[in-house]
């Protein structure tokens, strides 16, 4: 009997964007399960809930993968703890530019030195969302400016009525 290949696709996620929607559909691809892993830090004040953004995962992922196959979940502590708990043998990470790069090959090593039996698998962002970033997404909403098409609509709307005074 094989085993379920199961990988978690952690972060902030505050807010979504249509670049993580786009990892999250092409890690589904790969592996048999991905759970959208919510890290929730009690130190960083975030734009939105956890619940709140376990939602927009949800609606944005709705019908991206068969049904089982993307769960949303939060978790604390240690990613490779929470990834050993839930049987995955995969961290799933974006890479937009040089930058990501050295900062996840760090972040790789140091897991693969806590748990070397979880690998990290980097994907390449789609060049349409190479230069996205939630804090960038942030910004431009709050100073008026559109970010259609780099989030999902149910956050955009949100965004909107967060960031934008008067």
């Amino acid at each position: 009997m094989s085993q379920s290949r199961i990988a978690i696709f952690p972060g902030s996620f505050d807010p979504l964007t249509n670049g993580h929607v786009d990892l999250i559909r092409r890690a589904a691809r790969l592996f048999d399960r991905v759970v959208v892993a919510i890290l929730v830090n009690p130190d960083k004040e975030a734009l939105f809930t956890a619940d709140e953004r376990m939602a927009f995962i949800r609606e944005a992922c709705a019908g991206v993968a068969p049904a089982g196959h993307i769960e949303v979940d939060l978790f604390q502590g240690l990613l490779v703890e929470y990834a050993a708990r839930l049987g995955a043998g995969a961290v799933v990470r974006g890479l937009r530019n040089t930058g990501d790069l050295e900062y996840e090959r760090a972040m790789a090593s140091m897991n693969a030195r806590l748990a070397p039996s979880i690998d990290t698998v980097c994907l390449l962002a789609a060049d349409e969302y190479a230069y996205v970033s939630s804090r960038l997404i942030k910004e431009v909403v709050s100073l008026g400016g559109t970010v259609t098409g780099l989030v999902p609509p149910c956050v955009e709307a949100q965004l909107i009525a967060r960031l934008r005074k008067g």
